[in-house]
């Protein structure tokens, strides 16, 4: 397993592709907690998330575009969910504003 920091992967988290819309609110050696906050019409860049389990803190709707298919998905508020790893781009197209919690696997 690689220890640089400044690998390609790197550039690939959220948090450092969309700083405006993902932050961390917790973090061990175990998991990662991100809140995502976006607005109607907000897309995300390209990005990786481990195995994760979503909560959703408001009920929304998004387009996801993972490996060149698009998928629409609605969560419902606080029906939390498991979610494979993969590499996405999120947009909200819903009428109104995205809030979640992202519990990341280490």
């Amino acid at each position: 397993m690689s220890t640089d920091t400044t690998s390609a992967a790197a550039s690939t988290d959220p948090v450092v592709t969309d700083p405006g819309l993902y932050s961390v609110v917790f973090e061990n050696e175990r998991v990662r907690v991100l809140e995502y906050r976006d607005e109607p019409g907000d897309r995300t860049c390209e990005h990786d998330h481990p195995d994760m389990v979503i909560i959703p803190l408001a009920t929304f709707r998004r387009r996801l575009t993972v490996g060149g298919r698009e998928v629409e998905v609605e969560q419902t508020q606080h029906q939390a969910r498991w979610v494979d790893a993969q590499t996405h781009i999120g947009e909200n197209i819903g009428d109104v504003p995205t809030h979640a919690l992202f519990v990341e696997l280490k």
